[in-house]
């Protein structure tokens, strides 16, 4: 079904062009799992939109004569990346009805991203919301109509098409995505910026992510979205990710870190209690996943620490701690931690405000 409110008017096409973009990767507070219809949430979600983690995406395009198919090369960090491809053209093919322009021109699509490549962090969401603005650019060039706004919310419906998470990539620094009860405006269609309250502590929240394992995933997210289809557990999780995002709402206005904590500590352990026992059942947490959780856990009590951990679909682990607690954390990850990660890499990221244009 069409959502007529994001098609796209008859335009006066340029003959070629440029747009460039940066959108960054997010980590979610309030997970969601499980799927249904064209990447349409089960429950709604929460994430921290974050500031370092950024694909960089450069969309040259050239008008040809009007095609029965798409026509484009993706290039990671310089090189022909044909395995990319494939996902690329299923993203085009759900979009064209929004942008159906794009089979008039050959795309040349030059992408990096600012963390180590195949580190475990999920760069589907950045890559396709980058992707997804530098394509929405070529209307925008032309289109007086498509404001600000509209482009945000048009990028985040276009996003979702290609990777779900990715509609939480547009803008920031909370992103809900998913219908939910007293959240106004809030769709299954795109994500919108959180506009309610919240205490300045989580403005310029820090996360700090170690890369325990940055192979790639056993089980794609596609697959684990899949079997929560049948899953005997789904619809009590999918009850409980409404009931902890109605407690966080209340965590995030008034500054209670300790329920902070609690809450997005429990919701990264039911997402992978989900995955330990779906049939077939699969484990992504790791041996030193564990052992970093147990020390987290030992330093908060033994230094009334407001840091506390998520994780996405895999064995990384977010450290999420207020900004003044920033430079005692380090040591902490410097002197505990590090020794866990592969070859000792860690990242430092902190809350950002999303997708920008990368000036030429």
């Amino acid at each position: 079904m069409v959502q007529e409110e994001f098609c796209c008017p008859t335009l006066n096409l340029p003959e070629k062009g440029v747009h460039s973009w940066q959108a960054p990767s997010n980590i979610a507070l309030i997970k969601y799992w499980g799927k249904y219809g064209l990447q349409l949430p089960k429950n709604a979600s929460l994430s921290f939109t974050l500031s370092a983690c950024q694909t960089q995406t450069k969309v040259i395009y050239t008008k040809q004569k009007q095609a029965d198919k798409f026509s484009f090369k993706v290039f990671l960090e310089g090189e022909h990346a044909p395995s990319f491809e494939p996902k690329i053209a299923t993203f085009l093919d759900r979009i064209e009805a929004y942008l159906p322009f794009l089979k008039n021109y050959h795309f040349d699509i030059h992408t990096q991203n600012t963390f180590p490549h195949s580190s475990g962090i999920a760069s589907s969401a950045s890559g396709l919301a980058a992707l997804a603005c530098c394509l929405l650019s070529i209307e925008k060039e032309h289109n007086p109509e498509l404001t600000e706004e509209k482009f945000a919310k048009k990028a985040s419906f276009l996003a979702r098409l290609g990777s779900g998470s990715a509609a939480r990539s547009i803008t920031g620094p909370l992103m809900l995505w998913g219908e939910h009860q007293g959240t106004e405006k809030s769709s299954q269609l795109f994500a919108i910026p959180y506009e309610e309250p919240i205490d300045a502590v989580f403005k310029d929240f820090q996360d700090t992510i170690l890369l325990v394992d940055r192979g790639k995933k056993e089980v794609s997210s596609t697959l684990g979205h899949n079997l929560m289809l049948n899953h005997p557990y789904a619809e009590n999780r999918f009850q409980q990710a409404q009931h902890q995002l109605r407690q966080l709402k209340k965590v995030l206005k008034e500054g209670d870190l300790k329920s902070f904590a609690k809450i997005v500590e429990m919701e990264a352990l039911a997402l992978h209690a989900m995955m330990m026992t779906s049939d077939p059942y699969f484990i992504l947490m790791k041996p030193y996943t564990l052992e970093i959780i147990h020390r987290i856990w030992a330093y908060r009590e033994a230094n009334d620490s407001a840091v506390c951990f998520t994780l996405d679909a895999g064995a990384n682990v977010h450290l999420l701690y207020p900004k003044k607690e920033k430079e005692k954390i380090l040591d902490f990850v410097k002197n505990q931690l590090v020794a866990f990660c592969e070859k000792g890499q860690y990242i430092c990221d902190e809350v950002g405000l999303g997708a920008s244009v990368i000036e030429s």
